[in-house]
């Protein structure tokens, strides 16, 4: 099963067309501190591209839950990662605290932001930065193309509300389509 075939299955929650690319998931791995976190969460992880990517940056007794609300993604990605230090939970991202119970040192998001609903988006933001430790950290990706759209500009005005920093990557052309990562961290 295919990201494309998941995406004509389900456009809202699988939210793209086609699976990220390796350089899209080193842009969202560096920079964010995953060599020293020992709990990490990566919502929405699809395929699994950002998954080997955090796993390649974590120590051996480092954590990685992957939060996949797509039955046959989290099936699949359970299936094909054989990592010690993953787990794949099927639920939604806004159980996050109920998923993790604990401090979480980096969340990474594979989300569709943009195009879900107002209300869902709010409540899976809260849920991160509840569950994300003081100094936290939070990446996660959007489209070149859909950048200057509202619902694009309500995100990025909703991390800077919640976040103490908020940065914004180079574009990574080598993605279809091109993106950026916005990289954000939790107030002290």
């Amino acid at each position: 099963m295919s990201i494309t075939t998941e995406f004509l299955r389900r456009p809202i929650t699988t939210g793209a067309v086609a699976a990220s690319s390796r350089r899209l998931a080193l842009t969202m791995t560096e920079g964010i501190g995953l060599e020293r976190a020992r709990l990490v969460v990566e919502l929405g992880p699809g395929t699994g591209v950002f998954t080997d990517a955090i796993l390649a940056r974590l120590v051996p007794d480092a954590r990685v839950v992957a939060v996949e609300l797509n039955p046959v993604l989290a099936a699949r990605l359970s299936a094909t990662r054989r990592d010690t230090r993953l787990t794949v939970v099927q639920r939604s991202a806004a159980e996050l605290a109920a998923t993790v119970g604990e401090p979480v040192d980096v969340v990474v998001s594979g989300l569709p932001w943009t195009v879900m609903p107002r209300e869902r988006r709010v409540h899976i933001l809260d849920a991160v930065t509840e569950v994300l430790a003081p100094g936290g950290r939070f990446t996660t990706f959007a489209y070149l193309h859909a950048a200057w759209t509202p619902p694009a500009r309500h995100f990025t005005t909703e991390l800077a509300y919640r976040f103490d920093r908020l940065e914004r990557s180079r574009t990574v052309w080598p993605n279809l389509p091109p993106a950026f990562v916005h990289r954000a961290t939790k107030k002290p």
